[in-house]
């Protein structure tokens, strides 16, 4: 396995477009049951928010040393401005859209009591066509200089134009990673790579009986969409990379699952940040494949360092 190339990556730029949240963290104690219903009473002792979905990614990159430029839609609300706020902390140029039809910014907020997650509340909406005017227009101005478009999508509405993002992004002569999610893999023609989970690409071709059917059906979609590669994350089954030469494996690195929340994002940016500074599809494998293993033994949404990586 080669050198993270932490040099080279501080010398790139990524673009990262997609849904942003906000993930809000109310911690607390549990020492006694509701008499009003049987569930437990949080005295919320802590809070905390951090940078969610392609905000998460973003400042995943950023942790890895690399600049990073974000496009995403945020509502004219508190959560929107903490989003704001947070990633002018973070080091990200935010491009931020503010929705003009009065859509809020998504927010989980998950409660938690001696560590243990005990509720998510999720406040979402999807944005209206004008605020998509707007993320095509910051997408096309925040392109220029980089080295990459990440398309990190949650399905919450903000890549619901995603071929034009691709179109521009290839005329502008940058590769595209994309974070899928759904069935309709069809808008992702185009991209570089499209690096969905297990689950996600059994949405896509149907669920495969052996590896050589696996391999045999993400070839044919690899093809289909005209990628270079196909990467799948398996959970405790690793990591599989699909190209025109073939097919490379790697072996999951968690030592103790903690928390796999934003373990994707994660993932996803070490993955942008190696093939930027440099590096070919495996050896980017290999650097997100040891990411993943180490933020999943973090609470909640976290980032990796260069120094954990290495």
């Amino acid at each position: 396995m080669m050198p993270f190339p932490a040099r080279e990556a501080r010398a790139a730029k990524i673009l990262v477009v997609g849904d942003v949240m906000l993930d809000r963290y109310w911690f607390g104690e549990v020492d006694r049951i509701s008499p009003e219903a049987p569930v437990p009473v949080v005295r919320v002792a802590r809070r905390e928010d951090r940078l969610g979905g392609a905000a998460n990614v973003a400042r995943n990159i950023a942790a890895l040393g690399a600049r990073v430029a974000l496009v995403g839609v945020v509502g004219a609300d508190e959560a929107g401005a903490r989003v704001g706020a947070l990633a002018a902390e973070d080091g990200i140029e935010a491009h931020l859209v503010e929705d003009p039809d009065g859509m809020d910014t998504t927010l989980k907020m998950r409660v938690l009591g001696r560590q243990q997650q005990l509720l998510r509340v999720d406040f979402e909406h999807a944005p209206g066509a004008r605020a998509l005017d707007g993320v095509d227009d910051r997408m096309a101005d925040a392109i220029a200089g980089c080295q990459l478009l990440v398309l990190s999508d949650y399905a919450k509405g903000t890549l619901a134009r995603v071929e034009g993002l691709i179109q521009t992004a290839r005329a502008a002569g940058v590769p595209v990673l994309v974070d899928p999610k759904g069935h309709r893999y069809r808008r992702y023609y185009g991209a570089s790579i499209v690096t969905p989970n297990r689950n996600e690409m059994q949405d896509a071709v149907g669920r495969w009986d052996s590896e050589d059917d696996l391999t045999r059906r993400a070839q044919a979609l690899r093809a289909e969409l005209g990628l270079e590669a196909l990467l799948i994350t398996r959970s405790e089954q690793g990591m599989t990379l699909f190209t025109g030469e073939g097919r490379r494996h790697a072996d999951a690195q968690a030592h103790e699952v903690f928390d796999v929340s934003g373990a994707g994002d994660t993932v996803l940016a070490t993955l942008a940040v190696a093939r930027a500074a440099g590096l070919d599809w495996y050896e980017s494998m290999l650097w997100a494949n040891r990411a993943g293993g180490i933020v999943v033994g973090k609470l909640g949404t976290s980032i990796v360092s260069v120094e954990e990586l290495s």
